[in-house]
This record gives structure tokens, sequence and C-alpha cells, in this order.
């Protein structure tokens, strides 16, 4: 009788966990009240109502209580999380190992980028270059911008001799920009602050001042005005920011939204990129070295995507999509630089090619199904070899200075952290440099590519990565990632916390979405306008192949995706608010009828179009707008937006309208929150310790709202199945 008792306890206690891991505690969310304005918006004989327009103002009081009212119901339900802490513990735990980048050299010392661990910022280190690395000491610590670690570095070039640095700083996460210059001798301010700087490289003229670009300041708030005009400025040491000479972009007739200056490495040539969206530059030379020589027309039009690569003397190397959608090398003299006259140098190929330069050669990065390989070329053009890599994933970092003789390249895919690798250019061998010590054995999870089909018909590539022996029953905690946008190409990359994710049992797919630059011009013209929704269809055919085989269900699948991700999650969940239990976009672009009247929108429509293109561009997008597509008593999955105040790119409104709709709209338990960071941006330069948070916070969210009380990894093996 006793050997009986204690089995049947043993199974009434698993049967009680698991009702217990199935019936959560519900957490009552009280949500703030969003007031509503009778303001309506006429496109082509149909009224558009837009009750939440006032939410548009980020700089009210009225915005900026409801941001607080918001946060505080958000927090109120994820401080109830039982394991949150947990996971903010173990994200920081694995976070806490040292980061080292490439090296790179200028003038006489090798400078590279470091953290120690849980720094918010990376440090930039150097060592004279004749001596050994261990007598590296910091150059330049942006930990030290601000106390809060919300200042960030926003980019850095040096003088060509290496003895002056202009860096641009990030405040808040802002596309806005400030430049100082440093003597890299005495690491010492040498000018006044540069101001008002967005959207801008620094590239440096011989040693004595560098082009950047910028727009007017405009009318209004300056994280959500319209800034619809470009300027390249050419910088003189020695002078002041007032007395700067616009280069290009001075002509009101002839707006540009973005327009980049550049100088080759022997300083005789200046290039001129002017851009009205993100596809598609014009480009202009020139002579640097005939006083007042003109800008000569290389491409009037913005029909293609075109840049010099590479000078030798007046034979200029161009990469060129122009009648070849997978990209090629060009060579033309400068004299008469016009398509016409180009002569193949690289030809296309059925991959794409992302070319650099290092030490006399040219390195040709195709990608293979998302996955990097490598070629080195001569500078007549000649094959010398593959750089073998040391497995299946993404390489990066192939360039460097002409008189090199070695370079540092970076590898990594979606189990394998990130590792330098050094490589001698002559001698075509590679090296490990750094290899990351940290507490993640890869060993124990594995990537699979696998081709599913879309609506169409398409073959959509998608990666799985999970742990090994992972049972495909539909249970599986899964996130599905996805962008399809903006030619922007996504290939397997180590993160930290995706690898918190798999240590929960967490499968981590991303999928391959039309739109994308995967597979050239072609694939990205597949998803834009007019053929958007084909993205959506992309990322609803991966998920339903996810739950069909098994590796999950709809009660265990999250989707997730930023900026024109978060779009791409807004529009997925609903259109099909059935298919996942969980929707998180970030920093998404959701009012799609008005996104171009904010900052720089208006240059994304390219990919999207706007409502005032046509009736039936209009129709299109008010379709798919998830902001105008949030309807009452439909049961939408429990969401979290998640946006920053300072996020000048895609404005907050974004975040919020879409917000308030499924709040007044929602049917059911779901919650629908909003979590808004203070001081942050669109991503770039966010502090660690914000990083750890934001993530704690989404897979805390994601697990509970899958039915977890207990993070997975905690669970006893009989409760898993």
């Amino acid at each position: 009788m006793k050997k009986l008792i204690l089995p049947l306890l043993t199974l009434l206690v698993i049967m009680s966990c698991k009702e217990e891991q199935k019936q959560n505690k519900k957490i009552i969310v009280n949500y703030p009240e969003t007031p509503t304005v009778d303001t309506v918006t006429n496109y082509f004989g149909t009224d558009v109502k837009d009750p939440y327009r006032w939410l548009e103002d980020d700089r009210s009081e009225e915005t900026m209580a409801w941001v607080k009212t918001q946060n505080k119901a958000t927090y109120g339900y994820l401080d109830n999380i039982p394991f949150r802490n947990d996971l903010k513990e173990r994200l920081t735990k694995l976070w806490n190992y040292e980061k080292i980048g490439s090296p790179f050299k200028e003038g006489d010392y090798t400078y590279f980028y470091k953290n120690s661990g849980l720094q918010n910022q990376y440090v930039i280190y150097r060592y004279k270059t004749d001596e050994a690395p261990e007598t590296a000491t910091v150059f330049l610590d942006p930990n030290g911008f601000s106390k809060d670690g919300t200042t960030s570095l926003g980019g850095l070039s040096f003088s060509k001799d290496g003895k002056k640095l202009a860096y641009a700083i990030s405040e808040g996460g802002s596309d806005w920009r400030k430049i100082l210059i440093m003597d890299t001798e005495s690491k010492t301010i040498i000018e006044d602050t540069l101001v008002d700087v967005k959207f801008s490289g620094m590239s440096w003229y011989k040693n004595e001042g560098f082009y950047y670009s910028s727009y007017d300041k405009p009318e209004g708030s300056e994280l959500s005005a319209k800034t619809d005009q470009h300027k390249v400025y050419y910088h003189k040491l020695a002078t002041s920011q007032k007395d700067d000479k616009i280069i290009y972009g001075a002509t009101p007739e002839e707006k540009h939204r973005y327009i980049y200056g550049s100088v080759t490495e022997d300083d005789r040539y200046l290039l001129i990129s002017p851009r009205v969206s993100t596809s598609g530059n014009k480009l202009y030379i020139k002579d640097l070295t005939i006083q007042n020589a003109p800008l000569v027309e290389i491409i009037g039009n913005t029909d293609s995507d075109t840049y010099v690569i590479e000078n030798v003397g007046s034979t200029l190397y161009l990469v060129t999509n122009l009648n070849a959608p997978n990209q090629k090398i060009v060579t033309v003299d400068a004299s008469n630089p016009t398509p016409e006259h180009w002569v193949d140098f690289i030809p296309e190929t059925k991959h794409v090619l992302s070319p650099s330069t290092a030490g006399g050669y040219f390195f040709t990065e195709y990608m293979v199904d998302a996955v990097s390989q490598i070629f080195q070329y001569d500078y007549n053009g000649k094959l010398v070899r593959e750089v073998k890599l040391p497995s299946i994933g993404s390489a990066g970092g192939f360039g460097a200075k002409k008189k090199e003789t070695e370079l540092y390249y970076s590898f990594t895919n979606y189990v394998t952290p990130g590792s330098i690798y050094k490589y001698n250019i002559q001698k075509g061998t590679s090296e490990l440099f750094r290899k990351p010590n940290i507490d993640f054995n890869s060993e124990d999870y594995e990537s699979a590519q696998v081709f599913y089909t879309s609506k169409d018909g398409t073959k959509i590539p998608m990666i799985i990565t999970h742990k090994k022996g992972l049972k495909l029953n539909g249970k599986n905690p899964t996130i599905l990632y996805g962008y399809g946008g903006f030619n922007i190409s996504l290939t397997p990359n180590f993160s930290i916390t995706n690898a918190v994710w798999m240590e929960q049992g967490g499968i981590y797919a991303v999928a391959n979405l039309r739109g994308g630059g995967e597979y050239g011009k072609e694939w990205h013209d597949a998803g834009t306008q007019l053929k958007k929704q084909n993205v959506f269809d992309d990322f609803i055919a991966a998920a339903e192949y996810l739950i069909k085989k098994q590796y999950t269900s709809s009660d265990y699948l999250a989707i997730k995706g930023g900026s024109n991700g978060g779009l791409l999650v807004g529009a997925t969940m609903t259109q099909r608010p059935d298919l996942m239990k969980v929707a998180l976009p970030a920093v998404g672009v959701l009012d799609m009828l008005r996104y171009h009247t904010f900052t720089a929108g208006a240059g994304w429509a390219y990919d999207y179009g706007t409502a005032e293109d046509s009736n039936e561009m209009f129709d299109y997008l008010k379709n798919y707008s998830p902001v105008h597509n949030v309807k009452t008593g439909v049961k939408y999955p429990a969401t979290l937006v998640t946006t920053g105040d300072h996020d000048d790119r895609v404005v907050p409104a974004h975040s919020f309208k879409f917000a308030a709709e499924l709040q007044a709209k929602q049917s059911g338990d779901n919650p629908t929150l909003i979590r808004i960071e203070t001081d942050a941006g669109h991503g770039a330069g966010t502090p660690v310790s914000k990083t750890i948070e934001q993530a704690a916070d989404i897979f805390g969210f994601t697990l509970y709202n899958m039915g977890f009380n207990v993070l997975p990894s905690k669970m006893k093996e009989e409760f898993k199945d």
C-alpha cells in the first residue's frame, strides 16, 4: 500500500503543477483613458478619421502625461511576472564577457573597440602599431559622455595622417548629432563643437578639413518635424561652423532628402551622392587637384544604386545595380564617366554582390541564400582565391587601406558568438585572432535552413535555431522574426538576447522575406509599394510552416520585428490575429497614411508609396496600415508595443496611436501594452543596461502570455511533456 501512495502523490503533484502552469494568475491592467479628437483627413474623396492625432505632438503636456500613465500601467503588469528578474539576472550574467572589435590602423596607432562586459558603451583603445597589443590604453570612453549612459558615439573619422579625429555624439538616442574634433596625440578637443548634424558621414580631405551633411533645423519639434532638404558642407579646420561652405543641396527647387559627400583614399576626387529616397541615387565627381573644377555628372537620375569603391589615378571602379539587379563592378575613366562608357570588371552573378577593398585587392562577398561566400580579386579582375571561412554564417570586415598587408574580419552565425580572424592578404591564410569567452555552449544548439512556399508559390528561405534534441510536439515557445524591406538582408548573427531565449527551450526563426536584399533588387522590389502584401504573406506562410511542422503552435508563437519589421508585425497581427499568441512590434512604422509627414519619412516612399500618390496607392496603404485596421470586437494577441520617446526616425506617435487603438478595441483578456523608453531613440547607441531591461521585459511578457509561471529551463523534465 505504501508503495502505491508515493507514485500517486507524485502524479497528483505533477498534475497540479501542470494545471497551475496552464492557468496563469490573471494580472489586472487598468488602462489609461485615451481621449479622442474629431480629426478627419480627406484622401481622394474618402474621409479618414484620426482620433488620436493629438498624440503626434511629442512636446505637449498632454502627450507627456499620457506616456507616464501608459508606462505606469505597463510596468504594473511587467512587475507582476514572477520570473522577470530571473531573466534579467541571466541576461546580465551572459552579457558580462569581454567583447573586442576588429583592429584598424590610423596614423601610427592601431585602434579597437572594447567592452569589458556590462559597460553601457564600447570604449576605444589604441596602441602604437610597432608595439605589443598588450600596451593598449584607453583613447576615447563614451561612457563618460553622460551620467546615465544615454549619450553615445555616433561615428568617427580620422584625418589622413591620423593626427586629427572628428567624432559624432548622439544624445538620448536622437538622429541629430554633434561633431567634436580632437587632436589624437594630446586627446584634447581643439575646436568648437559642430551642431545640428544629421544623417551624416565625415570624410576628410587631406588633413585640412572634412565633408559632412545635415538639414536646416526644422520649425517645431526637432524630433518629429519634417526634414526634406539635405545639404553637404565642408568644414575647414580652425574656422567657425557658420562659415562652412555648402557644397551641394542649396537649390530649393531640387530637394534631396539624403546627400553624402566622400573623398577617395588618394584625396584626388570628391564624390557627391544625392538621393530622394532610400533606394536609388545620382552620382557626381569633382577633381580636387584642379582649382574650381566643376562637378561632373556620372549618373543624373535615381533609377539605380551606384557608388565609387576605388580609383587608380583617373580610372574609377564603380559598384552598380544598373542593368544588374545583383550588382557588379565596372570601370570607367573619370574624364568620361557616364554609363555608356562603362566596362564590366567583375560581372553580375546569380548571387548578390557586396564588395570591399584591402591591401591592393578587391574582396567580393556574395550572399548565397543569406550565407556569406568571399572571393579575392586583383586589380586586373582576375580571381585570386576563395577565402575559406570557418563555417557557414556571416563574415564581415574585409576592408583596409591599400598599403596594408593584413586585415581583420569577423565571423558569426546564430549559435556562434562573433570571433575575429587575422587574414594575410598575400598568402590568403586566416588565423583566429580573438574568440569570446562566453558562458554559452554553441555545441548544444543547431541551425537549419528550410525553404517554404508563400501564398503565390514563391520559395522563401528561413533559418530555424534551437537546442539539439528538440521535440516537435507543437509546444515549443517560438519567436518568428522578420524585416522584409529597404533592401536589407537578414544574415546569420549571434545575439546574446536570443541565446537566453534558446536556453529556455525557445526556438528562434528568421524568415528572409521579399522586400529584403537577400536576392538583389528584384527581390527587394517584389516587396515594395503595391506589392507590399507579398511581405506579409511571406511572414504568415513562415508561421504556418512552423505550426504545420509542429515546431510550435499558435498558443506558443510570438512574432517580432522592429522599424519596418514593426510594420510587418502590426500588419500581420491585424490580418491574422488568430495565428500567434504574442505580438512584439518595436519602433514600428504603423500609420501608413501619415508616415511621410514626419522627419525624413518621405524618403521611404520607394518602399511604401504615399497616400497622396494616387487613389489606388491610398486604398492599398489604408487596407494594410496597422493603425487603420484595428477592429472593434476582435481578439488580438497579447501585444507589447515598444518605442523610445526620442525616436526621431520612426516617431513614437506611430506606436502611441496603435496602442491606443488596440486598447480601445481589444476583445478578450489578452493585454495590449506599450513600453516607452525614455531618453531613447530608434535603437542605435542604447545603453547595455537599458537593452538588458527591455529584453527581460519582452521575454517575460512573451513566456507569461504563453502560459508559463516559471522559466521553462527551471521546470522539471516531467512537466515539459
